[in-house]
Formats: structure tokens, sequence, C-alpha cells
């Protein structure tokens, strides 16, 4: 919105034409975004202390747990709100993908907010239940694998990372499977958040990597050149995610080790279901399993454990699930876990970006 009023004013100052650049506008919108929590980000925290909103650990999490009841969460409600107002002044407002990333953004944060108000309400670890969320989940995830579905400009194909010419049309069951990647990219998220900074550093890193794939499909030239699928207008998918970084760089600096704020399900949930937009927007749906591995390994970690656990009567694999919990059980100090963690979320987005090349 901002950026066209100052485009506007190209005809009197040719300074003014960087604007046209969405490259100059990724940055500003990554910079705005987290300007925008350093800014605001202690005040906001006092107004969540002022409101008793803080986080109930459960009774059965490891001991060292404990301490970190009381401290305030949903900051996911200031880390989407930066990156929103970040949007209206560097993305273009009137695109129609726009409109569905963030409306998307908007409806899983809704579950997320209604979860963790509950918990607080209640005063103990107890919001929506399981069930209620996959409900939830799964239906807003119809609602947009059908607008992608309906789309003029979009094609329900399924594409495989390193082989560019086959692609497989899945029709009419590209909505339940746009729900499937919705659903499964928010929960592992969710999962993953369990640690001071464990789960925003990885959600930074598989941001980055798509907001490049979304860059190079929303160029014809780019696209052409690398042997992607050209999908108009998805440039602008590289400022939203442009801004979640941002925010999410912003979060993280109250965040990290030892946390002044928890990013809560409203956070989790729908900075989840942003990737996996994404990861449908530019057709590199399979690739989100690289990418966000950190997610999918946690996510694993607990079926693993939850099959196994009812299989054999009583018997477990992991000494708790999510893995990240078996590594604090094993005597890991939590900041090693949550680099190390980092580390290979950082490998998985190289290796990810790779495939840009591969034929």
């Amino acid at each position: 919105m901002l950026y066209k009023l100052l485009l506007s004013l190209s005809d009197q100052a040719s300074f003014f034409n960087v604007f046209r650049y969405i490259t100059f506008r990724i940055i500003l919108a990554a910079l705005t975004s987290m300007v925008l929590w350093l800014a605001l980000g202690r005040v906001f925290i006092e107004r969540i202390k002022g409101y008793h909103i803080r986080q109930f650990i459960r009774a059965d999490g490891p001991a060292g747990h404990h301490k970190k009841s009381g401290t305030p969460t949903m900051g996911g409600v200031m880390l989407i709100a930066s990156a929103f107002v970040s949007c209206l002044l560097w993305a273009d407002v009137g695109s129609p993908l726009v409109h569905l990333v963030w409306e998307v953004i908007f409806l899983f944060a809704l579950i997320g907010f209604h979860d963790d108000f509950l918990k607080v309400k209640r005063r103990r670890n107890e919001g929506l239940t399981g069930r209620q969320k996959l409900a939830l989940q799964t239906l807003f995830g119809l609602v947009a694998g059908w607008a992608l579905f309906l789309s003029p400009a979009f094609a329900p194909v399924l594409t495989i990372p390193g082989l560019k010419d086959i692609s497989i049309d899945l029709g009419r069951l590209y909505v339940p499977f746009a729900a499937l990647v919705l659903v499964a990219s928010s929960n592992s998220c969710n999962l993953t958040d369990g640690l001071d900074g464990l789960a925003i550093g990885p959600i930074i890193m598989a941001c980055g990597t798509y907001m490049i794939f979304a860059y190079c499909v929303g160029n014809v030239v780019i696209s052409r050149h690398l042997q992607l699928s050209s999908v108009p207008g998805s440039a602008e998918l590289a400022v939203i995610l442009a801004s979640l970084i941002g925010a999410g760089l912003g979060f993280l600096w109250f965040n990290t080790y030892p946390a002044q704020i928890f990013l809560g399900d409203v956070g989790s949930l729908s900075l989840g279901a942003a990737l996996g937009l994404s990861a449908l927007v530019v057709k590199q749906e399979i690739l989100l399993l690289l990418v966000g591995g950190i997610f999918v390994i946690e996510a694993l970690s607990v079926i693993m454990q939850v099959g196994f656990f009812k299989a054999t009567k009583g018997r477990r694999i992991f000494k708790m699930a999510p893995l990240h919990h078996h590594f604090e059980l094993k005597g890991w100090e939590e900041p090693k876990i949550i680099v190390r963690f980092w580390i290979i979320a950082i490998i998985l987005s190289l290796a990810g970006l790779s495939t840009l090349k591969l034929r």
C-alpha cells in the first residue's frame, strides 16, 4: 500500500523507482516487522503479564520445565500483527494470493488463540481437545485447498524435486491433499514448540527457503531458466514470508533462552500453516519434508512413541516425546539441544535450496 504511494512519486524523483523491485520490498518487509517487534516487544510482554496470560506446564513434563511456569505466552499475536502491518505497507494488498495467505494465517491463528485462551481461563494446560483442533484445521485446510483449486492461474499438479519434467495432475484430489499438507505442517510446528527458541529458528529458516522459491517461480525468466513451474503473482508471497522472517527474528530476541515470552499455539499453528501454504503455492510440497525436516522428525517421534506404547502395552522408544524432550531427559542442556536443532535446520534448508539446480 505504502510502496504504491511512494512509487507514484517516481515521476518527480527517479529514486522512487527502487520500489518497483520486489527484492527491495522484501528487505523492507523484513526490516519493518523486525523493528516493530524490537520497539514494541517489551511493552507487549508487560501487557501480557498484566492480563495474567502465562504458560502452564504439564505435570508429567520434564522436571526442568516447571520453572518456566508463569512465563508470558501468546507471543504469536504480536508476531502475526507485526508481519501483517509490514505487509500492509510493502505488499500488493490487491493481490488475491496475498488475501488467501493472510486468511489462512488468521484462520489457523484463531484456532491457536482459542486453545491458548482456554488454557489461560482454566489455569491449566488444557485447551481444545486434539479432535477439536484437528477438525477445525481440516475444515480450514479444505477451504484453503478449494480456494487454490478454483484459482484460474493455479494448476492442481504435484511436482517432484529433481524430476522437473514429471508432474502429477491430482485434479479434485488436490483439495484434500492441500488440507493434509496444511494440517500436518501446522501440527508439526506446534509439537516442535517445546523449548526456548526451538521452533521459531527452524521456522525462520524454512520461510527463508520458500521465500527464495516464491521469488523464483514468480519471475518468468528465472522460473524458465530453472525449469520450475511459473506461478503468476507468487513473488508477493516472498514479501509475506519476509515479513514473517523479520517478525520471527524480533520475537526470537525475547524468546531466546531463557525466554521472556512463548509463541503459544496462536503462533505455532498459524506459522506452520503459512509454511504449508507456501509449499502448495510454489509447487514444492514434497520438498517441505526436507526443508521442514526438524518438524517432520518431531512429529514422527510422537507418532512412533504413541504407536509403540499402545502396541507393547506400556513400553517406550524414547524417554519422552517429542524428540527434544528425549534429549532433555538424557541430560543435554536446553541451549545445546536448541542450537543443534538449528544447525540441522540450516543444513536441511540449504539442501532444499540445492534442488533449484537439480534436473
